[in-house]
């Protein structure tokens, strides 16, 4: 138990430094090409990545959570999955390509002709990585996998900003697409050293093809969910709207897709291996959440009362317009945080098939939400997608942990001291700005901001909500150093 809760936490670190220095890089990156490029640029790329999203999600099938979550598996029916990653990467390739001439139809824009057929590739390059990344999660390697990302981060990014001064325009960014997952699969292949074997159809794998399906439909079905908006806008509002919309969007999705991706991903691991031991289960999961939306609460905050700052020091004045659509559209960094983790919970106990029910509930409401709002351009887009999640966080996780070794009780207790603690530091951050605020330039304004609000809040939920000694023992863990329970329990 000792050996997993300190690979879990050492792991989690890893990912968590990984993840800052991808929102670091990610941000820098896109101050910097905002003002090297047009919002025109920004929209274009848009149009086609709407569709490349979707194509996507059937990347790996699935298979890699299904090969992460399995108690065993054996190389050949790794080999098996690998192969079949590869044959449904050259199916999309070639699926996209096909699509070019559709895209650039639907959008009356031809320049998406070679912007379509060239991201087509990168589905390629990320079959050939998708068992390899999984070998790594299963052997709990995240510092690995975490240095893997930074070096294809920096790569991709170098690459878009030298294309960028050279005035290439759009191709910046599809040149910055393309090339994050080819040095990822070299980098996983070097970093495995793992050789694929012949496929061979094998007991067993029915099951893992299954999983992988089911997992597979349900992010297709929230995918369509999440982004068929900036479809919608494309198509009558144009390619600027798509700009300004997607800037915003990137921005608060950002903090979501990091956290999921660090903290999510040491979570579904930990808790796989530990799914048939309830008590250990329910402890792992209910820490988890908490570190989760103690991280992110602060970052709902910022972005609500922050916004015209925070997008005039990233994007510069240009971007003014996504400010509105910026705050409209923060509270759903929070309610990410509420409901994503319940995916851990299900996916690691194979529950896939309440999720796909739940999936499919979801998904048409946020739908109907944001094209009620269509009408109305971003601003209504973005009040219609925040207003149906709010709607939709309390049920769903009801549904979620439903007859689970975790109750609503537990997840009210998680959530009650971040959120009491985000509720005094925005009272006391919106204070200061209110009477410091107009005599100061939007960067000393948001950096007052953020010092007073992150304070307050550290303060609040490390003392006054009694959380101190929760984070000191995951810092003792991270130094390989016994819990405070633990050193309790070997003196008595």
């Amino acid at each position: 138990m000792q050996d997993l809760k300190a690979r879990v936490i050492r792991g989690g670190f890893a990912k968590v430094c990984a993840q800052a220095a991808n929102f670091t890089l990610r941000i820098g990156s896109l101050m910097v090409l905002a003002r090297l490029l047009d919002p025109k640029d920004f929209g274009l790329v848009g149009m086609v990545t709407a569709f490349t999203g979707v194509l996507n999600l059937f990347r790996d099938f699935g298979l890699s959570a299904a090969t992460v979550q399995r108690v065993d598996v054996t190389d050949e029916q790794i080999s098996t999955l690998f192969w079949i990653n590869i044959l449904v990467g050259v199916i999309l390739a070639l699926s996209l390509t096909a699509l070019a001439p559709v895209v650039v139809g639907f959008y009356h824009e031809p320049h998406l002709l070679w912007v379509t057929i060239v991201l087509s590739t990168a589905f390629l390059f990320n079959a050939a990585g998708v068992q390899h990344s999984a070998l790594l999660q299963r052997q709990m390697r995240f510092t690995a996998l975490a240095t893997i990302e930074i070096i294809s981060l920096i790569t991709s990014t170098s690459i878009g900003i030298s294309m960028a001064v050279a005035g290439f325009g759009y191709w910046a960014l599809v040149a910055t697409a393309v090339s994050v997952p080819l040095v990822g699969t070299l980098c996983l292949w070097q970093t495995t050293g793992w050789i694929p074997g012949k496929p061979r159809l094998q007991s067993g794998l029915h099951s893992l093809m299954r999983f992988g399906g089911t997992l597979t439909l349900i992010s297709v079905v929230m995918y369509i969910a999440y982004n068929l908006e900036k479809v919608l806008l494309g198509r009558f509002w144009g390619a600027n709207a798509v700009g300004i919309y997607g800037r915003a969007f990137q921005l608060i999705n950002m903090p979501t897709e990091n956290l999921n991706s660090s903290v999510g991903e040491v979570a579904f691991s930990a808790l796989s291996r530990v799914q048939n031991d309830p008590g250990r289960f329910r402890n792992y999961f209910l820490k988890g959440y908490s570190l989760v939306l103690a991280l992110t609460i602060p970052m709902t905050i910022a972005v609500c009362l922050f916004a015209h700052d925070l997008i005039f020091v990233l994007l510069g004045p240009k971007w003014k317009d996504a400010a509105e659509i910026l705050r409209l559209l923060a509270p759903t960094i929070l309610i990410f945080a509420l409901i994503n983790p319940i995916g851990w919970l299900i996916f690691s106990l194979g529950m896939v098939g309440r999720s796909l029910k739940a999936t499919l509930v979801f998904a048409p409401l946020v739908i109907c939400g944001y094209i009620m709002g269509l009408p109305y351009g971003p601003k209504g887009v973005a009040f219609g997608y925040s207003a149906v999640m709010a709607l939709w966080a309390v049920p769903l996780i009801m549904w979620g942990i439903h007859g689970t070794v975790v109750s609503f009780r537990d997840i009210v207790l998680a959530a009650s001291r971040p959120l009491v603690s985000g509720i005094v530091a925005s009272a006391l951050a919106f204070g200061v700005q209110f009477l410091c605020g107009p005599s100061l330039s939007p960067l000393p304004r948001l950096i007052l901001g953020a010092i007073v609000l992150l304070g307050a809040y550290a303060g609040m939920l490390l003392y006054v909500m009694g959380q101190k000694a929760f984070y000191l023992n995951l810092v003792r863990g991270l130094a390989g150093r016994p819990s405070l329970q633990d050193k309790a329990l070997v003196s008595a």
